[in-house]
């Protein structure tokens, strides 16, 4: 397998790829149809943010399974288009945390002391003290924008220097923002009360532009910092507000457009402490980033769960070898309940109960719907079987009971067109042995594997003698047969059987042709 990776990350993360034994090839700023062709015949990709991962790459590489983002922002991935075409996307989001929040804490205080300023003005030999009346940050208040990752760091370096902290994150309990020692405000009042405000949310079309010129006014003086994004701060309205004395400061990392031009208005302010995108560049980070992205890939390659996937379900590490066989039941169960249900399906149930239903089972969940769907010839993996369902407007639902009567764990999943209906529950044996134990309420002991024949007869004698015979007078051979049947004698059967190979339609047809039998499904695993 190829991993391409099209900008610069730490040797440590290219040499983790090598050692796991794949091809690994670097393409650093390419773009157009250079990057489409580099991509054609990738598994595995890995930018910054130099490179734009646009809808038609992703459909130049039709092998990809995979983008890492060696960084946290994803706003050059077009993630809902990674989504369609099942390519996971995940990010890095703890190798440059300690980094960006440290470098914001210093822009914070830069800004503050005027440091860089009083620097310049000694260098070209002005002893300038008089000039530079700094402010503290003890008993001051911080509004923190945005209390993610990097933003609970923050707010925890600033809180041991005697700050206050307010913060404003609609994606946040109050318990955990109480956890960080911050008061969980509004956003207006996070503005208006913040000495020192900093923001750490992501660029997207809701917060572009979050913090223009009123947003600015509501803050009426202090310090605003901005390590996070560029585009979610207005660049001249922060450049006139300073300028103006609304602000008393500001401290800018990043920019709408980098590398930044000269005529940026940020740059002309004196005022304002500007760096190069500085915030995740220091060598402890870089090879943590690079480590970490690496890692991603070669769990995707290895369709193992991926830690920080966006769009796909994850795991913790510690509980995926609990969960992973029956990731493999509940595919399985969805893609025999998904041909034996005939006609379109509306909704899908996946029921889990015993020791199963104590788990995190998103991921199973995923991968019986990706099960469900991949009789239907739909381009599926665990990564877009959800948004598939969603698009084809097919219900979804989830349900646990720790109670179970016969297993110590179970899974089901359920199928539903209308009125009708069809259930498939999956077990372990012996800790690691698939068994399908219910097929339509019938109990059996079935192994899933290969091609398995659905027979439903009435229970009399000969029945299974005669499918044993017309499947050997065509040469198809069984391996295996479980039988089955729900009352008493003489009413109805249900027995699989496990087969060397497919049979051709004139075999069911003859099969079909015998009174004693009610129906015949073939299933492909």
């Amino acid at each position: 397998m190829k991993v391409l990776v099209t900008d610069p990350i730490a040797d440590a993360g290219l040499d983790r790829l090598r050692e796991a034994g794949y091809e690994v090839e670097t393409a650093y700023e390419v773009e157009g149809d250079a990057l489409l062709e580099a991509v054609s015949d990738a598994n595995g990709l890995i930018v910054r943010s130099g490179t734009q991962v646009t809808s038609e790459v992703l459909e130049a590489a039709s092998d990809l399974v995979i983008v890492g983002r060696a960084g946290i922002g994803v706003d050059n991935i077009d993630i809902e288009a990674a989504t369609e075409h099942g390519v996971i996307v995940a990010n890095a989001p703890e190798g440059n945390v300690r980094a960006a929040a440290e470098h914001t804490v210093a822009m914070g205080f830069a800004a503050a002391r005027s440091i860089p300023q009083a620097h310049v003005r000694l260098k070209d030999g002005e002893w300038a003290k008089s000039d530079y009346l700094g402010n503290e940050v003890n008993g001051k208040t911080l509004g923190v924008v945005g209390l993610g990752r990097v933003g609970q760091e923050v707010a925890k370096k600033f809180d041991s220097l005697g700050m206050d902290i307010v913060a404003y994150d609609p994606y946040i309990g109050q318990e955990r923002a109480e956890q960080l020692g911050a008061e969980l405000v509004e956003f207006d009042d996070c503005l208006s009360r913040a000495d020192f405000l900093t923001v750490h949310t992501p660029l997207t079309p809701e917060t572009e532009g979050l913090i223009s010129t009123d947003e600015l006014e509501t803050m009426g003086s202090g310090y605003l910092i901005n390590c996070a994004r560029g585009g979610v701060v207005d660049e001249a309205a922060l450049a006139q507000a300073v300028e103006d004395g609304v602000l008393d400061g500001a401290a800018v990392d990043v920019f709408a457009d980098e590398p930044v031009s000269a005529d940026n208005p940020l740059l002309s302010v004196d005022d304002v402490v500007v760096t190069p995108h500085l915030g995740a560049s220091t060598s402890a980070a870089q090879e943590n980033v690079a480590v970490s992205t690496a890692d991603q890939v070669v769990a995707a390659l290895r369709e193992e769960p991926v830690m920080n996937a966006l769009n796909a379900p994850s795991v913790d590490e510690s509980a995926f070898p609990r969960i992973r066989p029956y990731i493999d039941i509940a595919e399985t169960a969805g893609k025999i309940a998904a041909q034996l249900l005939d006609g379109r399906i509306g909704e899908v149930e996946v029921s889990y109960q015993g020791d199963i239903a104590a788990e995190d089972v998103e991921l199973v969940t995923a991968s019986a719907l990706k099960g469900v769907f991949t009789p239907l010839e739909w381009q599926v993996n665990a990564v877009n079987a959800p948004q598939i369902a969603k698009e084809r407007g097919i219900d979804v639902t989830e349900s646990k009971s720790r109670q179970s009567e016969d297993f110590q764990s179970l899974v089901e999943v359920t199928v539903r067109n209308g009125d009708e209906e069809m259930t498939i529950a999956g077990t372990l044996f012996a800790g690691e042995d698939p068994r399908i134990v219910r097929i339509d309420g019938y109990r059996l002991d079935a192994i899933p594997h290969g091609y398995m024949l659905v027979a439903r007869n009435y229970d009399k004698p000969g029945v299974i003698g005669f499918i044993g015979t017309v499947l050997g007078e065509n040469d198809v051979n069984i391996a295996g047969m479980f039988n089955a049947r729900r009352a008493k004698a003489g009413g109805e059967a249900l027995t699989v059987y496990n087969l060397d190979d497919e049979i051709p339609d004139d075999v069911r047809e003859t099969l079909l042709g015998d009174d004693r039998i009610i129906d015949v499904d073939v299933i492909t695993l």
